[in-house]
C-alpha cells in the first residue's frame, strides 16, 4: 500500500513538472525577432471615386441633306478640316432646277393676270363710284382681283421655295472642325422624304475633349464640380490625362437595377493623343490634403504577438528603460489597438518599444493622417515576426502525402 502511494504521488509529480514545462512561455531569442519599422513624415492622402468613361468631342455636329438626288461631287474626306461655310459635297441640281424654271413661269404667268386684274379694276372703279355699272359686275371685278392676288403669292411662294431647294443642293459646314465620318460616296443616291440622312459627321476641335463617365448612386454624392480628374486610356497605359469635372447631370440611367449618374470632364488634348470614342479609366479625387503628418495604416493595424514582445523587451529593450520604470508585465501590455476609443500605435525609440494613442484623421488604407500622439521623425512598428516561423508553419501545414526536397525523409 506504502509502494503503490509512492507510485501515484510520483506520477502526479511528472504530470505538474510536465505541465508547467508545457504552459511556461519559453523565450524568444532577440536575434530570431525581426520588426519592420517606419518613420512618420510628411504626405499625401486622398480619396478617390474610380470609375470609365468615353471620350467624345465637345461639339459634334451630323450634316444632312433636305433635298434627294445624287451626289454629284464631294469635296472632303476622312479627317479633313473644314472651315464654317465650306463646300463638302454638291447634289445633282438637275432636276431642282428645272422645277425652279417652271415655278418661275407660274410666277410670271401670275403677275401678268394680277396686272390685267388690276388694270380693268381700275378702269371700272370710277364708273362704279358713278352707279354707271351693275353692283353685280363690279364685285366679280373685285373677285377677279382678289384671286389674281392670291394666284400671284402662292406662285411667288412657290417659286422661293424651289430656289432655297436648289441652294439646298450645295452642302456647307456648319462649324470649324474634322470630318471624323463619312457615310455617303459620289453617285449614291439619297432619299430626304421622312427624314434627313446624315452624310458626314464633324467634331469642332480635337484639341479640347471631354469624358462623359456613369458614377454609381453611392458615389455620386462626392462628386462636385471642380474637382481634378486623373484618367488613362488603354492606348497609351503609361501616360496620365489630367482634367476637371465640369458638369453633373441629374438624369439617372437605370441598369440591371444599378442606378447610375452622368459626369462630364474637360480633358485637355493639344497633342491630339486622345481620340472620340476612346475608353477612359478615370478617377475623381474627392478629398485631397497634401504636406501633412502620415504613417502607414499598417501601423494602425499592427498588433504584437504577447510572447514576440515579451521576450523582446526583456532581452533587450530593459537596459534603455528610463529611470524608475520597469517593463511592463504581461497583463499591462493592450491587446489591441483600440483602447477606449483610442487608437494604438506602437512607437520604436532606439531599442524599446512602446504604445502610444494617436488621433488620426483621414485614412486611404496606404496611408494615414496623424493629427496628434506621434511627431515627425518616430518610427512606428509595421511588424514584430520570428523569423523561420513562417516557413516551420508550412513545414508543419504540409501535405503529408507530399515527396519532400532530396535527403529528408
Amino acid at each position: 500500500m506504502k509502494k503503490k502511494t509512492i507510485i501515484i504521488i510520483a506520477l502526479l509529480l511528472i504530470v505538474l513538472v510536465s505541465a508547467a514545462l508545457v504552459l511556461k512561455p519559453n523565450k524568444v531569442d532577440v536575434s530570431e525577432i525581426d520588426i519592420q519599422t517606419a518613420k512618420a513624415g510628411k504626405g499625401n492622402i486622398s480619396n478617390v471615386v474610380e470609375s470609365t468613361g468615353t471620350l467624345e468631342a465637345i461639339t459634334t455636329v451630323e450634316v444632312g441633306t433636305q433635298v434627294s438626288g445624287i451626289v454629284d461631287e464631294l469635296f472632303v474626306d476622312y479627317n479633313s478640316y473644314v472651315k464654317k461655310g465650306q463646300l463638302l459635297a454638291k447634289i445633282d441640281t438637275t432636276n431642282l432646277a428645272a422645277q425652279l424654271e417652271q415655278s418661275q413661269a407660274t410666277l410670271d404667268n401670275a403677275k401678268a393676270e394680277l396686272d390685267y386684274q388690276q388694270a380693268t379694276y381700275n378702269r371700272m372703279a370710277p364708273l362704279n363710284d358713278k352707279q354707271l355699272i351693275s353692283q353685280t359686275d363690279f364685285d366679280q371685278l373685285v373677285y377677279n382681283l382678289n384671286k389674281a392676288k392670291a394666284s400671284y403669292n402662292n406662285a411667288m411662294a412657290q417659286h422661293k421655295r424651289n430656289k432655297i431647294n436648289l441652294d439646298y443642293a450645295l452642302i456647307y459646314s456648319p462649324i470649324d472642325g474634322v470630318v471624323l465620318n463619312k457615310e455617303v460616296e459620289e453617285g449614291q443616291t439619297v432619299a430626304a422624304s421622312f427624314n434627313t440622312p446624315t452624310l458626314f459627321t464633324i467634331a469642332n476641335d480635337l484639341t479640347q475633349m471631354q469624358v462623359e463617365a456613369d458614377i454609381d448612386e453611392a458615389d455620386i454624392g462626392h462628386i462636385k464640380e471642380g474637382q481634378r480628374v486623373e484618367f488613362t486610356v488603354d492606348a497609351y497605359p503609361e501616360t496620365t490625362f489630367e482634367g476637371e469635372v465640369t458638369q453633373l447631370r441629374w438624369e439617372p440611367t437605370v441598369t440591371n437595377n444599378v442606378v447610375t449618374y452622368t459626369i462630364i470632364i474637360d480633358a485637355p488634348n493639344p497633342d491630339y493623343k486622345l481620340m472620340p470614342g476612346m475608353t477612359a479609366t478615370i478617377q475623381v479625387y474627392v478629398l485631397e490634403k497634401n504636406d501633412i503628418l502620415v504613417v502607414p495604416s499598417k501601423a494602425l493595424r499592427f498588433n504584437p504577438d504577447q510572447k514576440l514582445l515579451m521576450s523582446y523587451m526583456s532581452q533587450q529593450a530593459k537596459p534603455e528603460m528610463p529611470a524608475g520604470q520597469t517593463p511592463p508585465e504581461m497583463g499591462d501590455m493592450p491587446q489591441q489597438n483600440s483602447t477606449n476609443g483610442a487608437t494604438m500605435v506602437w512607437v520604436k525609440e532606439g531599442t524599446n518599444i512602446h504604445p502610444v494613442p494617436v488621433k488620426i484623421g483621414l485614412n486611404d488604407d496606404i496611408n494615414a493622417e496623424i493629427l496628434s500622439g506621434v511627431k515627425s521623425g518616430q518610427e512606428v512598428v509595421l511588424s514584430m515576426e520570428q523569423k523561420g516561423a513562417n516557413e516551420t508553419a508550412a513545414r508543419a501545414g504540409g501535405n503529408p502525402f507530399m515527396p519532400g526536397p532530396p535527403g529528408r525523409r
